[in-house]
């Protein structure tokens, strides 16, 4: 059994009362003494301080980069910028998803790919296995500590240590540069639904960064948040988990995330499986109106007929609700039913996300 790794910011979660789980071979926190509520309606209403260094970068590089990547993803790496960054899905043979990832354009010769960390080892091995001609790869995973500043606050946050005019400007950009005088790469995803930013930087650099946004935004009433509210804050922006709505065996054209399945492309791997199978099956919010809460796994009916099953379902702290994403046939309507605990619960269709997303820059 692998001992769990530590990023290098495990002391400072200490320090601030995290509770230690261990997630994807990481020893991270699941949630502060504030606990996941409060962390969670911190990032919705100011902001959240995440630690998500043990997600996996690799770097590809090479004249042949271009050509290798979109052979790789369902987007189309031709379309991007320098200083762009796209989300994307990267299929198997059988249309399945590998992972889904982000990618960062610098310039047409080197970009970063950003995966999850629980696919690191499957994911470099499946990208070196189908390196095109001059290009190459390297994981560069170690040598990167990433935090993410997420809410609504995080522009005028962040301001105090870097003038707005040196960061990102839109949505799903980045820039290189130095906060407190470390190199740094910076991005502005934004994966709760909220503005938000990412930088990523030497990881035994990144505690003093940690700690001095940590201290611009306590006023505001910006806290160091975990990993249960990192989960609750995607699902109510309606977005997937790789696991859960996404895996080898979910057929990419039945997830919901048209919008980078580029089918224009000449060819990317998993294309022709796609286009010899219509999708039979949705990726659709649902709410209960009856009074519980549907968890993975869970059996969803239709008039007595099952239909699907949930893939994520949880408490919406927003909402105020419980509310689920449930994998199910095509063309159904409401209400549908979830069997929980032996019990069959009402829920009623609703479109995703199921928050209004504030990061429109």
């Amino acid at each position: 059994m692998n001992t769990p790794k530590r990023t290098s910011l495990y002391n400072a979660h200490v320090k601030h009362g995290g509770k230690i789980v261990e997630f994807a071979g990481y020893e991270l926190p699941i949630q502060y003494e504030t606990g996941i509520i409060t962390e969670h309606n911190a990032v919705r209403n100011a902001a959240g301080l995440f630690d998500v260094s043990h997600m996996g970068e690799f770097m590809v590089e090479g004249s042949g980069a271009i050509e290798t990547i979109n052979n790789l993803i369902t987007n189309d790496v031709a379309l991007m910028t320098p200083g762009g960054v796209i989300y994307s899905l990267m299929c198997n043979e059988k249309g399945g998803v590998v992972d889904d990832l982000l990618v960062y354009k610098f310039t047409d010769t080197r970009f970063l790919l950003v995966v999850n960390a629980a696919n690191i080892a499957k994911d470099y091995k499946w990208v070196e296995e189908h390196l095109l001609t001059n290009t190459t790869l390297r994981d560069i995973s170690e040598e990167v500590g990433q935090i993410a500043l997420q809410g609504p606050k995080s522009e005028e946050v962040l301001s105090k240590l870097l003038p707005v005019e040196q960061q990102p400007s839109k949505n799903y950009t980045f820039v290189e540069t130095k906060i407190l005088g470390v190199d740094c790469i910076l991005s502005r995803t934004g994966y709760t639904g909220e503005d938000g930013f990412e930088i990523y930087c030497d990881p035994s650099k990144i505690e003093p960064i940690f700690e001095a946004l940590l201290k611009a935004g306590e006023k505001d009433g910006v806290i160091p948040c975990g990993l249960g509210c990192r989960d609750t804050l995607r699902f109510e922006a309606g977005m997937p988990l790789y696991g859960h709505e996404l895996s080898d065996t979910i057929p990419a054209n039945e997830v919901g995330l048209g919008f980078c399945i580029k089918m224009s492309k000449p060819q990317f791997i998993g294309k022709d499986a796609l286009e010899s199978h219509p999708a039979k099956y949705i990726r659709r919010g649902v709410i209960l109106t009856d009074k519980g809460i549907a968890r993975e796994h869970a059996l969803v009916f239709k008039e007595g007929r099952e239909v699907g099953y949930v893939t994520t379902g949880t408490f919406s702290p927003t909402n105020n609700v419980a509310m689920a994403m449930v994998r199910v046939e095509k063309g159904l309507d409401s209400p549908v039913e979830i069997e929980v605990r032996n019990k069959r619960l009402k829920a009623d269709f609703i479109k995703l996300p199921f928050i209004q997303k504030n990061n429109n820059k």
